[in-house]
């Protein structure tokens, strides 16, 4: 008898062994089934960039307000310039209204990642490092690095820049292309860095530098339009393209813009915009 009563314990004690084993074996396999869901999600998460400008009725736009004449603040402290006209008309058609906000060129980066802005639009240079922290959109217009010296100094060519100060914009792609030139590695020049290239022409303008290296565009416009004695050295360095710079992964966004921008070349309003600023459409979408 006492065999039996034995015998019938021990068995219900397996079985309930068994069904407490079954239980957290199922509930560790719905756990993990649940965290593996929870990752795919968020690996797989859906682009909702598009979506995200029109449910809040605006688009974002961060730009240093001094990039003349792509992006600044003109005499009546209104946002104006090419890229800034060119971004009203895609909002437009967006069915959306442009927001301008003032980035550190230094730290735009940081901006953008937070959801501060949804996108860098003011004479963006296209590079490398910037393409492995933003997605840059298809270039819209063509760049190219240049030295702009007062009209009274003696320098003539890079080859005059030895030794020389060059005055540089701090976080722009033109400060990267400086540092890795002949001129500051092998001719010995050196750099003072500065927020603006506004600052950098200041300057130059009072002898405290020998010269400003920056882009074409903003040098011809400040050379045409401010009166100031500067001339462009002929020999500048590697040409560059102009691009939107998007959070990684903002891809529906991005083509949207793109594909509007093509719109707008096609009827016309890019060539029209850019002969308003330029005086011949110099942008490069096809």
């Amino acid at each position: 008898m006492k065999k039996s009563i034995f015998k019938t314990i021990a068995s219900l004690s397996a079985a309930a062994m068994m069904l407490l084993a079954v239980g957290c074996g199922s509930s560790s396999d719905s756990s993990s089934a649940s965290k593996a869901e929870g990752t795919t999600s968020v690996a797989s998460g859906e682009d909702n960039s598009l979506q995200k400008v029109l449910d809040s009725g605006k688009l974002v736009l961060g730009l240093d307000p001094t990039f003349k004449p792509m992006g600044y603040t003109d005499e009546n402290d209104a946002i104006v310039g090419f890229d800034i006209d060119v971004a009203k008309e895609v909002c437009e058609r967006l069915g959306v209204e442009l927001e301008t906000y003032s980035v550190n060129w230094d730290t735009k980066e940081q901006d953008l990642n937070a959801g501060t802005i949804d996108c860098i639009w003011n004479g963006l240079s296209v590079s490398d490092e910037r393409k492995k922290v933003m997605l840059m959109s298809e270039p819209y217009m063509n760049n190219e690095m240049v030295f702009v010296v007062n009209g009274s100094s003696d320098i003539e060519s890079q080859a005059d820049l030895a030794g020389k100060n060059i005055a540089v914009q701090n976080g722009s792609t033109a400060q990267e292309t400086l540092l890795a030139s002949d001129v500051v590695t092998v001719n010995g020049a050196t750099t003072t860095e500065l927020a603006t290239n506004v600052e950098a022409l200041q300057q130059l303008e009072l002898n405290m530098v020998d010269a400003v290296f920056l882009d074409s565009v903003v040098a011809n416009y400040e050379i045409s339009t401010s009166g100031k004695d500067y001339k462009v050295l002929p020999d500048g360095l590697d040409p560059e393209e102009y691009a939107i710079g998007f959070r990684l992964g903002d891809q529906a966004l991005c083509d949207k813009i793109e594909e509007i921008l093509h719109e707008m070349k096609e009827d016309g309003k890019l060539a029209e915009i850019s002969t308003t600023w330029f005086g011949s459409d110099i942008t490069t979408i096809e």
